[in-house]
């Protein structure tokens, strides 16, 4: 069995557990994309995860524009497209949310952190499978929650619904870095990372790290996040320190996903 299958397989089992749990208000809708946008998500399994990767990133949850809409993580519809040549049917959710509703590859809504995330990758590497050689990404929680048209991200579930979620994603996030065997474990955000500590503490020989979050609801990502993250990569020794002509490449980069926040 490659990796790539076993990262299938392992998402498959996730997904199904996930699909048994139930969430009381102010939860009014959960949208779990490995079931309705499977055939993408196995798509991004099968082309980008085969293989041993020296970093893993790991992500917190689906953005309602982006992996909510085609089951790729961080999956900004122009960058899973154009960048990683990501294509494929998208159902529905079990109860849509009307405000929320889940339009796949035709959703006209940028997610501005999945824009810019993959848009500092591309600067940086160029072509998907020079990124992909060494790194892999991939979200801790797949399931998006909604109170009406509120995105609610899952460090604000009761602690007893959290609890069964929390271990069903800490097993699956086990076998993920099991499989790809990483150096570096980098969490997108201090929540990602605490996670990611806490299902792997335990891993003799990797280490651990993360990097700002790109929504721009934070005002720190909105000041130069590509630049910012960037400096914690080569702060932790994750990348090597680049030249003045790659640099201006992630700056053009960091200005184009904010020029796309503003839209």
């Amino acid at each position: 069995m490659t990796t790539a299958d076993k990262l299938i397989e392992a998402a498959r089992a996730l997904s199904g557990s996930v699909d048994r749990l139930r969430f009381s208000a102010p939860v009014t809708h959960v949208y779990n994309p490995l079931e309705y946008a499977w055939a993408v998500h196995a798509s991004y399994l099968r082309r980008y995860g085969e293989g041993r990767k020296r970093v893993v990133f790991v992500g917190m949850n689906p953005g309602p524009f982006g992996m909510a809409q085609i089951g790729v993580p961080f999956g900004e519809i122009a960058s899973a497209r154009d960048w990683l040549g990501l294509e494929g049917p998208v159902g529905q959710p079990a109860q849509p949310n009307p405000k929320r509703p889940v339009e796949g590859f035709a959703c006209t809504r940028a997610e501005v952190s999945g824009q810019r995330l993959w848009g500092l990758f591309r600067a940086r590497f160029g072509a998907p499978q020079a990124f992909f050689a060494e790194h892999f990404v991939s979200n801790y929680c797949p399931l998006a929650f909604f109170e009406d048209g509120r995105n609610l991200t899952p460090d604000k579930l009761p602690v007893a619904e959290a609890k069964p979620l929390l271990a069903a994603c800490d097993a699956h996030l086990r076998t993920v870095i099991a499989t790809l065997q990483p150096e570096w474990v980098i969490g997108i955000g201090n929540w990602a990372e605490k996670r990611a500590m806490e299902a792997l503490g335990d891993a003799p020989g990797l280490n651990f790290g993360r990097i700002l979050h790109p929504s721009p609801a934070s005002p720190a990502a909105n000041r130069g996040w590509a630049e910012a993250a960037t400096a914690q990569l080569v702060g932790l020794g994750v990348w090597p320190a680049r030249g003045d002509n790659e640099a201006r490449g992630t700056l053009t980069a960091s200005s184009e996903a904010a020029g796309g926040a503003k839209t």
